[in-house]
C-alpha cells in the first residue's frame, strides 16, 4: 500500500467523522455516557473502610455499533455497556449476572442517573495510517486499513470480530449508523 493513498484514506474518513458529528448533533441524537470503571479500592491503606466500586464519568458518546464517536470526533471501540441501576438485593445464581448488576450499581455509585445507558472498558482508536495498518493484524481491531476493491488502500471497520474478514468499508458503515441513530426508524 502506497502511504500516500493510505494517508488520503484516512483523510477521508476523518472527512466522514466530522460530518457525522454534524449531523448527529444537528439531529440531537440520543447519547449515551461514556465511563470509566473503578475497582474496590482501599481508602488510606484501612482495611475495613473499602471504597465502593464505580464509575467515573468522561463525557457523552453517539453508539454506532462497533464504534463510539464523541462530539469533538474521537472514536472508541465500543466497550461494556449497561443499564444504571440501583443495587438489588436478590439471590444470584449465576456469577456473570452477579457482575453486571455490580457494574450497574457502580454506574449509580459514581452520580450516573439511573436507567441512563453507560458504556465502559471502550477503547480509543488512533486514527492514522500507521496505527491502522497495525491493527489489521489484530483480530479485535474494530478499524482497519483494508485494501478495497479497486486495489487502493482504505479504511475499514470490521463489525464481527468473529470474523476477520467482516470488514466494510468505513465511510458507507458509518453513514448507515448515523442514518439509524439520527433517524431512527418509526417504532424503534
Amino acid at each position: 500500500m502506497a502511504a500516500t493513498d493510505a494517508t488520503e484514506a484516512v483523510a477521508r474518513a476523518r472527512d466522514a467523522i466530522d460530518r457525522a458529528v454534524r449531523e448527529l448533533a444537528a439531529a440531537s441524537a440520543r447519547t449515551e455516557t461514556l465511563a470509566e470503571y473503578v475497582p474496590e479500592r482501599r481508602v488510606l491503606g484501612v482495611p475495613r473502610a473499602p471504597r465502593a466500586p464505580r464509575m467515573i464519568v468522561i463525557g457523552d458518546v453517539w453508539r454506532l455499533g462497533v464504534l463510539l464517536l464523541d462530539p469533538v470526533g474521537r472514536l472508541y471501540a465500543t466497550g461494556r455497556v449497561v443499564r444504571a441501576e440501583r443495587p438489588a438485593r436478590k439471590s444470584i445464581i449465576a456469577e456473570s449476572v452477579a457482575e453486571h448488576r455490580a457494574f450497574r450499581a457502580a454506574a449509580v455509585k459514581g452520580g450516573i442517573p439511573e436507567g441512563a445507558t453507560v458504556v465502559f472498558d471502550a477503547r480509543p482508536i488512533e486514527l492514522d495510517a500507521a496505527a491502522l495498518a497495525e491493527a489489521a493484524a489484530s483480530a479485535t481491531a474494530p478499524v482497519v486499513l483494508a485494501t478495497g476493491a479497486d486495489g487502493a488502500p482504505q479504511v475499514a471497520v470490521r463489525w464481527d470480530p468473529a470474523h476477520v474478514d467482516a470488514v466494510i468499508p468505513f465511510e458507507s458503515y458509518l453513514a448507515e449508523r448515523v442514518e439509524l441513530l439520527a433517524r431512527p426508524p418509526q417504532g424503534a
